[in-house]
């Protein structure tokens, strides 16, 4: 039987098959895993538009939000399609990510190979790209899903333009189709992740090399064809920047020579990350100042490596192609317009280090081909077999232990307590890992653990809103609001926008007995959101404290038509009920909010009532179930104790 050509379609197709499936079984541990309790809850476990599934309210809202500080339509829409087909269930949010991801790999093979006409460079240049660890946070981080999804597109542009510019080169028919796709799928892209805006100019560097446009086309008419690219790039780019200005996501902390020196410091570290990936977190934070000798060791080296890049653009073009593939798509995220606390991310490595990467394999391609045609010219094809042969086991070798690293990161992603102790490890005066681990710490019944971590928090960054917010929340819930007050006005003044920060800070108001301004606290959210359920609620309380029963009655009935399960609500306005004299009405809402959340306090005061209405069997049976939730609940105890003290009917 004849071999088949080392380029045919079916080694291309066995190629994409083999890429896929190993993307997806490596990546396949992420499929058990939990959502986590950073941004996750914004993408996903506690957006209510996005839990609503995939409907036509929905894709409305998407194409209109600019929640989460950015506009990304296809993002919001994918994770609604998420929740039509698996519900809350992670596992299917998991497996959509590690698909696309796979699908990836196997589109960055076939672009790179459209594009260079290397086979197993590209090959070899998709896999690393798919199986490296600083791909870990991209994939299995559901609230990232923006960056698998936009990859899909992106790769897409670059398979359509290398068409494009083949057909057109060579005058075959269709050309201005394969046009049109990636300048559709190049919208598409942007609807996904604003991230491509930088995507108009890698192309053109691509028409440099490999396609090599600018020798028989000329500036004028590639300059043209790029127009309406780079139009969509400008447009995203304002829309980004006034989304993520309005949302209070751009930051005005730092100056400008800090955030330019952070820049500088995070190109080398990226690359550090990249050949040395040790020490991946979920976010590394922003020092503020760095060290000017690491400033300057890191100036050094970044021009240094320009340099290198200019010196040999005639003689190796894809390095330069490559060094600014990395640097220019870099720009966006790399801290100039300072977005979040972080001094860098591995996520925004998804598709810049695809340059490093064609800098570095197409150097080792031309150095193996110039060793093959060396030995080829003096000895007999045997030498060459094994220089090629070497050069595959070294590359198999790096691929297996980067795949390695990869499936241990995975393992780091299971919940947010994993997540956020590594990331304790590796990182240093990490705020928001404290935080964050308070978080599941506390919802795991670990309180006084979780209130050590916020505290740990606070004392590296006192101002930290999130942290304020959460540590004053809890400390209401345990009843010291006068201990929270504080905390949340701090935290407000942090995050004035935001409606649920001031809703907490108007509940511990009210726990304190500042009734008016609790009140006033209500109001103002309430005039911008009227149908903010747990404001309501928290108004009708403050305004049944005011000695006004029958107005707090509206407040709360109307939050929960809003919000029918919750079962503070149902509790409040058993409360309610009973000053008003209705006592059966107080019996119903008790009832209702013991079956939603059993609570030692609302059993005593359904017990309580259901003793006046003369119930006293039924009466016993609440105290004894309060007692059994807190043995300590010293009112339960009275109560019971003088209801067994009486006759029985």
């Amino acid at each position: 039987m004849n071999s088949l050509p080392a380029d045919s379609s079916r080694v291309r197709w066995a190629i994409c098959a083999a890429l896929f499936l190993a993307t997806v079984l490596l990546f396949s541990r992420a499929w058990s895993h939990d959502f986590v309790n950073y941004d996750d809850p914004d993408y996903v476990t506690a957006n209510a538009h996005v839990k609503a599934g995939l409907t036509w309210d929905g894709i409305a809202w998407a194409m209109r939000s600019g929640e989460a500080s950015n506009w990304h339509p296809l993002t919001w829409m994918s994770h609604m399609l998420d929740v039509s087909l698996y519900g809350m269930n992670p596992r299917g949010h998991h497996a959509t990510s590690v698909l696309l991801h796979a699908l990836n790999a196997v589109l960055a093979f076939v672009a790179l190979r459209r594009l260079t006409g290397a086979l197993w460079t590209s090959v070899l240049c998709a896999a690393l790209f798919a199986w490296h660890p600083l791909r870990v946070e991209s994939v299995a981080w559901v609230a990232e899903r923006k960056d698998v999804l936009s990859g899909v597109f992106w790769f897409l542009v670059l398979w359509a333009y290398a068409i494009y510019a083949e057909r057109r080169r060579e005058a075959r028919p269709h050309a201005g189709a394969f046009y049109g796709l990636a300048l559709v799928a190049f919208a598409l892209g942007l609807m996904a992740k604003p991230m491509l805006v930088t995507l108009p100019c890698v192309l053109l560097l691509l028409d440099g090399w490999p396609l090599r446009r600018f020798a028989t086309q000329g500036w004028g008419w590639i300059a043209l064809e790029k127009a309406p690219f780079f139009a969509l790039s400008i447009g995203s780019s304002v829309v980004t920047f006034f989304v993520q200005k309005g949302g209070g996501s751009v930051s005005v902390a730092l100056s400008f020579e800090q955030r330019w020196e952070n820049a500088v410091v995070a190109v080398v570290r990226y690359l550090g990350k990249f050949f040395a990936p040790a020490d991946l977190a979920v976010l590394y934070p922003h020092p503020g100042d760095w060290p000017t000798r690491k400033v300057v060791a890191s100036l050094v080296i970044v021009i240094a490596l320009t340099a290198v890049a200019v010196a040999q653009i005639r003689r190796r073009p894809w390095i330069a192609v490559g060094w600014l593939w990395f640097l220019g798509t870099l720009v966006p995220v790399i801290g100039i317009v300072q977005v979040g606390l972080q001094s860098m991310a591995d996520r925004y490595t998804y598709l810049p280090m695809l340059g490093v990467q064609i800098a570095v394999l197409w150097t080792l391609k031309e150095t193996r081909d110039k060793r093959l045609e060396t030995r080829d010219s003096k000895i007999a094809p045997r030498p060459a077999f094994q220089v090629s042969g070497l050069w595959s086991l070294v590359s198999g070798l790096v691929l297996i232990a980067f795949a390695a690293l990869t499936w241990r990161q995975i393992g780091v992603w299971r919940n947010s307590f994993t997540l956020f102790d590594h990331t304790l490890a590796v990182t240093e005066k990490n705020y928001l890992a404290h935080n964050n681990r308070a978080i599941w710490l506390c919802d795991a019944g670990r309180v006084d653990e979780g209130v050590a971590d916020y505290q740990r928090a606070l004392a590296i960054r006192p101002d930290y809103a999130e942290a304020n917010n959460n540590l004053g929340r809890l400390l209401v819930q345990q009843g010291r609001a006068a201990e929270a007050v504080p905390m949340l006005r701090k935290a407000l003044a942090g995050k004035a926008g935001s409606l649920e920060v001031r809703n907490n800070l108007a509940n511990a108001l009210s726990d304190t007995g500042a009734l008016d301004e609790a009140i006033q606290q209500y109001d103002f959210i309430l005039a911008r959101d009227p149908r903010h359920a747990n404001a309501l609620n928290g108004l009708g309380v403050a305004l049944a404290m005011k000695g006004q029963p029958a107005i707090a009655r509206a407040r709360i009935e109307e939050s929960l038509r809003l919000m029918p399960d919750n079962a503070g609500a149902h509790s409040n306005l058993g409360n309610v009920c009973s000053m008003l004299g209705d006592h059966q009405g107080a019996v119903r809402h008790y009832r209702r909010a013991t079956e939603l959340q059993p609570d030692a306090h609302t059993h005593a005061q359904l017990g309580f009532t259901l003793a006046q209405l003369g119930r006293r069997d039924e009466a016993i049976a609440e105290f004894r179930a309060a007692l059994r939730l807190r043995p300590d609940h010293a009112q339960a105890k009275a109560w019971l104790e003088a209801a067994l003290a009486r006759p029985g009917k």
